[in-house]
């Protein structure tokens, strides 16, 4: 028992040391937003100061980050509502179907997924303008599912790999058909694996900066892309970029605290590995 009490308590020790090593970053920038310029860049760092909300109101309502704030919503929730179902439906079907062809078929969009984006950049760019959707939400939205289609299959099939066959037998044992058998017993059960996906594409498409900064103008710009203009040789943007970057945050961190049950579950049964 004292062994074991002890490895606990050095388990502990290192997820505190490792938790205040990661979360530096934030508290810094999120100290740095709330400082004067004449304070935030001192040396050594002023540890007693006046807070201020100013940069935070500036970056919100005198730059227009209310505007980019929406457009990157749209553009991240339309992408989870067509990959999420999409690779929901593609991760069961590898799951189920094992072949030489499946795993074909597996190992080509694996390979999609390891492309660098600037290879993948400029032929969306073309394909875009011939077809004049530059600067719109539709392009965007395609660009993103295209990106995070081969993640969530994988994902979801991960997923459903770990749950036994006789859910599906049983299932049709008691009269449901394939689609039944899916929809009403397999879904519910793997609703934690789906939360977690969610999170990811959510996380992928509401970050994504080379494909925005290419495919978007002033009118479908997203948070990531109006962002990057601070932060220049005026010393006072990187206190606005520093709010701004605080408040891209606030979006995936309230979904994240709304659905932190499932995720936790998710995590925990396997979802990814």
């Amino acid at each position: 028992m004292r062994g074991s009490f002890r490895q606990q308590a050095m388990l502990s020790a290192f997820l505190g040391i490792f938790t205040i090593v990661t979360l530096i970053p934030v508290i810094w920038a999120f100290l740095t937003s709330i400082k004067k310029p004449v304070d935030a860049f001192t040396v050594p760092p002023t540890i007693f100061f006046t807070p201020t909300l100013e940069f935070h109101r500036q970056v919100w309502f005198e730059h227009g980050f209310w505007s980019f704030l929406v457009n990157s919503l749209i553009v991240a929730a339309c992408t989870v509502a067509i990959s999420v179902p999409l690779g929901t439906l593609g991760g069961y079907a590898f799951a189920r179907i094992r072949t030489g062809h499946s795993r074909a078929v597996l190992f080509g969009l694996m390979t999609i997924r390891m492309f660098p984006h600037i290879l993948l950049v400029i032929p969306f760019y073309l394909l875009a303008r011939s077809l004049h959707l530059i600067d719109t939400y539709l392009v965007l939205i395609l660009a993103f599912v295209a990106l995070n289609q081969p993640f969530t299959i994988w994902l979801m099939r991960s997923f459903f790999v770990d749950l036994p066959h006789e859910l599906d037998e049983a299932a049709l044992i008691d009269g449901c058909n394939n689609w039944q058998a899916f929809y009403r017993v397999i879904l519910p059960v793997a609703r934690p694996g789906i939360a977690v996906t969610t999170l990811f594409s959510l996380q992928l498409a509401y970050n994504e900066f080379l494909f925005a900064l290419v495919l978007t103008g002033s009118d479908t710009k997203t948070l990531p892309v109006a962002i990057a203009s601070f932060g220049a040789e005026d010393i006072s943007y990187w206190t606005l970029s520093a709010a701004g970057a605080i408040g891209i945050s606030l979006p995936i961190l309230i979904f994240v605290l709304l659905m932190q049950r499932h995720l936790i579950r998710g995590l925990t049964m396997g979802a990814i590995k």
